[in-house]
């Protein structure tokens, strides 16, 4: 009887981890819901005209504000000091970091990088908002993925957009220079960013 009892106990954990889509789920967007796109030159749209940025883009894919954020040659410790300041102002529902690009070209401490994308994240936790995380590559010769992201994501359990970017910086029809993209590239970031949101219930 207690075998039998045991294993409902763990058919029944193993159902509801299975029911929580990975601990990662997303609420769902009302119309009027914003969405506050946080970040440094990627964010800003460096290298095409500011309507054509990935934030301006994906508004009008999910038909929904989203306020871009970016602040272009932004390192992490000076984000993480004006983020919450602009959630206050922007009251969103949903927060995406596309951040650290900087300080991974700066060749800055990694430990202080993940400290302030933890930072980031908890600022919009403690406001009761959402984070999606888009990972940002290690830019140069042979682009790499940074397991900063990854592993951030699983330990907070947040949705991460991973290898969209390094994919992106990796062809040049998609680039206007080096390290950004172009009209094109955005909308291809702005479209994975939008399937990602619906896979994860929030549009």
């Amino acid at each position: 009887m207690k075998r039998i009892k045991t294993l409902i106990f763990v058919l029944l954990l193993l159902s509801l981890v299975a029911c929580d889509n990975g601990g990662n789920s997303l609420t769902f967007m009302r119309p009027n819901d914003v969405t506050l796109a946080f970040g440094d030159s990627l964010t800003v749209g460096v290298g095409t005209r500011p309507d054509l940025s990935y934030p301006a883009q994906l508004s009008r894919l999910i038909s929904r504000k989203v306020v871009n954020g970016g602040v272009s040659g932004e390192v992490s410790a000076a984000g993480v000091s004006r983020l919450p300041a602009l959630l206050d102002k922007e009251d969103p529902e949903l927060l995406l970091i596309c951040h650290g690009g900087n300080d991974i070209l700066q060749k800055l401490d990694r430990e202080k990088l993940r400290t302030n994308l933890r930072r980031m994240y908890e600022a919009a936790n403690q406001r009761g908002i959402k984070v999606v995380m888009i990972a940002v590559p290690q830019l140069g010769f042979g682009l790499q993925e940074v397991p900063i992201y990854r592993e951030l994501a699983t330990e907070l359990s947040i949705p991460l957009l991973s290898g969209t970017l390094k994919g992106l910086l990796s062809e040049s029809q998609y680039k206007s220079d080096p390290i950004h993209l172009n009209d094109k590239g955005y909308r291809k970031l702005a479209e994975a960013i939008a399937d990602l949101l619906a896979e994860k219930g929030a549009i």
